[in-house]
Parts: C-alpha cells; sequence; structure tokens
C-alpha cells in the first residue's frame, strides 16, 4: 500500500513553517486514512512538525508511513494506548502548543497559525476548542452550536466562548497546561474524555475556549469504532465520580444501571466496567473548585433543558 500511495504524496513546501506548534497524531489500523491525513498536514503553509503515535496492532500502518514527509516522529507503544496516545505525543513535542488530530481529521490552512497567536496573547488560555466541519460536504459538527453557545459568563482574558467542552481530535493546548494536568486521564482510557480534561484545566485556573476561526476538518467515513457508546457511557458515570458531587455521581450511576436493566444498547457492559473500575475512581477521587462546580452544574442545567427540547447533543 505504501508503494503505491509514495508518488501521490504532498510534497512538504521548504518554506519556513511556524515554530510554535507540533500536530499530535493518534492512529489504530487505519493507515489509509491516516495517509490522507498527513497529506492534508504536508500541505499546510504553518508546516508544523508532527508526532504519531501507532496504536495499531501490527506493523502495516508503520510500513505505509515510512518517510512521509509530515512526520517528525512515529511513537510505537507496546500495547494500544487509547486517548492516552496524545499525552506521550505531548511530552515528545518540542514546541510550546500543541494541535491535536486522529488519523481521520486534519487542520484547514491558517488556523494553526491564528491558535499560536491567540496562545500568545493570552497567558492564562490552556485550551482551545475548534469549529468542526465534517466530512465532503463541510457539514457542522453538532457540537459547534453546543459550544457556540455555551452559557458561561465571557472572560476578560480570553478569547471566544468559554466552555468546558471539546472535541478531542479539534482542540489546540497549551503544553505546559496540559501536561500539569496530567493530561487525558488514565482510568478513562477512550471516549468522551475530554470532560474531565476540560475539569482538570479549569480546576488548575487554565481557560477554555471555543473560537470558531479554528477550524478542523473530520472526515470519520464507515469506521466507527465498535463499541464506543458503551465507553462514552461507562466515562461518564466514572468522571462524575473523580470529580462531582456525590449527588450528580449517584444520579450518574443510577441512569446507567436502569438502562442496563432496560437493555439500552452498550448500557449492560458500560455498567460492568464502571463498577470495576470504580474502586480506582474512589481512590483517585478530587472534587472540583467551587467557582468549576458552579460552572459544571450551570452546563447540566442547560444540557437538561435541551435533552427536554430533544436537542442534546
Amino acid at each position: 500500500m505504501s508503494a503505491e500511495h509514495a508518488p501521490a504524496r504532498t510534497r512538504r513546501s521548504t518554506a519556513p513553517g511556524d515554530p510554535r506548534i507540533t500536530v499530535a497524531v493518534i492512529t489504530r489500523d487505519r493507515a489509509t486514512s491516516l495517509l490522507r491525513t498527513l497529506d492534508a498536514l504536508a500541505a499546510l503553509p504553518e508546516r508544523p512538525p508532527v508526532v504519531v503515535v501507532d496504536n495499531s496492532r501490527d506493523d502495516t500502518t508503520r510500513r505505509a508511513v515510512a518517510g512521509h514527509p509530515a512526520i517528525t516522529r512515529l511513537l510505537r507503544p507496546a500495547g494500544n494506548t487509547g486517548a492516552l496516545g496524545r499525552n506521550l505525543a505531548a511530552r515528545h513535542a518540542r514546541t510550546p502548543y500543541v494541535a491535536f488530530s486522529d488519523d481521520d481529521s486534519w487542520w484547514e490552512p491558517g488556523s494553526l497559525a491564528r491558535a499560536a497567536d491567540l496562545l500568545d496573547r493570552h497567558p492564562r488560555l490552556g485550551l482551545l476548542a475548534a469549529r468542526t466541519l465534517v466530512g465532503d460536504e463541510a457539514a457542522e459538527d453538532p457540537l459547534n452550536a453546543v459550544l457556540a453557545a455555551s452559557p458561561l459568563p465571557p472572560e476578560p482574558d480570553l478569547p471566544g466562548r468559554p466552555v468546558l467542552g471539546f472535541l478531542g481530535c479539534a482542540c489546540v493546548v497549551r503544553k505546559e497546561a496540559f501536561l500539569a494536568v496530567g493530561g487525558y486521564h488514565p482510568l478513562l482510557f477512550f471516549g468522551g474524555e475530554e470532560t474531565l480534561l476540560a475539569y482538570d484545566l479549569a480546576a488548575a485556573g487554565w481557560g477554555i475556549a471555543y473560537e470558531p476561526a479554528l477550524c478542523a476538518r473530520h472526515h470519520p467515513g464507515d469506521h466507527t469504532r465498535a463499541g464506543r457508546s458503551a465507553l462514552v457511557r461507562r466515562n461518564h458515570v466514572l468522571t462524575t465520580c473523580l470529580r462531582r458531587p456525590w449527588p450528580v455521581a449517584l444520579r450518574a450511576g443510577t441512569g446507567l444501571a436502569l438502562a442496563a436493566a432496560t437493555g439500552r444498547p452498550g448500557a449492560p457492559r458500560a455498567l460492568k466496567e464502571a463498577v470495576v473500575r470504580l474502586p480506582a475512581a474512589l481512590a483517585r477521587r478530587r472534587p472540583l473548585p467551587p467557582h468549576v462546580e458552579r460552572a459544571a452544574r450551570l452546563l447540566d442545567r442547560e444540557a437538561t433543558g435541551h435533552s427536554r427540547e430533544g436537542t442534546a447533543p
């Protein structure tokens, strides 16, 4: 596959790139999709260094992307690291800012430079959530409207709209902030892991903002990971146990138990896995500071209202 693809690869410009930002890509057994992403990243005017974490089961992906002009470093952990691969990539980045992509997403030209400019100008800004456009038709991801309508009050030292959520393949972080809070939490591994990171950044005093002038492209195709809904359900409960007040955690756990009892897809597996991980969650429990909990409750109320209207994300 790599030999067939090589002649069509994008040639990387030799013009100076932006030295402030690295793109971190995690991938697993999707070499064709990864090559498309790398081609798009190689064509960016910012010419970012790209660190790829390959969670694949064999060396097919490594062979396919060998010598690609976009890749600065290819890391192959001993096992599947899930979302924690982003932590690994960030630790190997040599720039102050890191933009995340998956093997089916990339950045529009100019977005990375704009993100770096905003991070330069706003020293408390820890994470920027970008607008996401999906597929060849560039459809708006539903999360864009949710983030744009965030009820959190404006903060004078932050750009855009303050939020406590984002899409993992469409965000840019200040590496110092990301690593200081531990990056993505090992207990969650994968599936709805962004909320806990947002909580931890906010609890540490870092700002999180949605800026629609930054744009990521997402082409998920038809390769949705099996079991993802169960992981998202499980991790929602674990996140509340790790950071939210007990009444919130109990409501989340009760809701999952009822969903499992009524046979909702993915719920029995999610409940079983949440119970297995519960002792570790309790051992690592660290409730949010009051101002972050107030923000989380405000977003909970907003989400509940959307759900009643049938428009929840």
